[in-house]
């Protein structure tokens, strides 16, 4: 399916802009080169805004113009301005959705172990003590099933940095833990995964203001910044790339990854 095609509208302001983008042009019977003269872009940025591909949105000047282009009395601008503002409860979906697509996805968790490397077991027991959601099993079912991505013939670059206090907050007990701990050493053999451990005696960093993931897809990057009650996905150029220096900044401060398995081992050890 293109990926216009699979824009809900109803579900998100920025595929909103995009269908309505596609909408007006369409009827006024105008190319993508066309509406690129008005916008002052190229062709191929029309096509990739009708798209809502990552990084690519109408700004404030070119929201005007389209207002002022087809009489819409402010009509895109509103979008715009809610579309930045507002909250979207679609944002973790549509980061499961590049997800499934991603080349490479960057994450560094300060909490909880990743979605990607939980075991069932952890999974269930964050679940239960987060009270995110009715159905646990159905959760944890759609959890497991992202997991595919990592056992695909051309699985995605891993990079996870992992904050010392995910590993010895013992969830759903020690012997969760245990197992959990084991999946993570497991994991790190894999030639696509990297795992390293962020020391609590790295002392204070960029990273303690909340965990984050970015997802390189064809299009792009994102980035989907977690937070209490939900999150927030990110396709700004500029914001993603400021979260891929805090990415490295926090790496710098990490163990190397053989150093980070005997780590993680020695945590696991504790576990009994």
């Amino acid at each position: 399916m293109p990926l216009r095609e699979s824009l809900d509208p109803d579900s998100s302001l920025w595929h909103w802009i995009a269908v309505d983008l596609h909408f007006y042009r369409t009827k006024h019977n105008l190319s993508c080169a066309q509406l690129g003269q008005v916008l002052r872009c190229a062709r191929q940025t029309v096509s990739n805004m009708e798209a809502a591909r990552p990084g690519w949105r109408l700004d404030d000047d070119q929201a005007k113009a389209l207002d002022k282009l087809w009489d819409l009395n402010g009509h895109f601008r509103r979008l715009l301005r809610y579309a930045r503002a507002g909250h979207d409860p679609d944002w973790f979906k549509q980061h499961v959705t590049y997800e499934a697509r991603a080349t490479v996805l960057k994450t560094y968790a300060s909490m909880i172990v990743p979605g990607l490397l939980q075991t069932e077991a952890y999974a269930r027991a964050w679940l239960v003590a987060g009270q995110a959601v009715k159905d646990i099993d159905a959760a944890v079912e759609i959890r497991m099933a992202r997991q595919n991505i990592l056992n695909k013939e051309e699985p995605p670059l891993l990079w996870v940095l992992l904050d010392e206090c995910v590993l010895d907050r013992p969830m759903g007990g020690r012997k969760v833990m245990k197992e959990q701990l084991t999946r993570l050493l497991e994991l790190s053999e894999l030639p696509h995964l990297t795992i390293r451990v962020v020391p609590r005696a790295a002392g204070g960093h960029l990273g303690l203001e909340g965990p984050f993931i970015i997802t390189t897809v064809t299009e792009g990057d994102v980035a989907y910044l977690e937070a209490c009650g939900g999150g927030r996905l990110s396709t700004d150029k500029a914001e993603v790339r400021r979260f891929g220096v805090r990415f490295d900044r926090i790496g710098a401060l990490a163990l190397p990854t053989d150093a980070s398995r005997n780590f993680i081992a020695n945590v696991m050890e504790t576990m009994t």
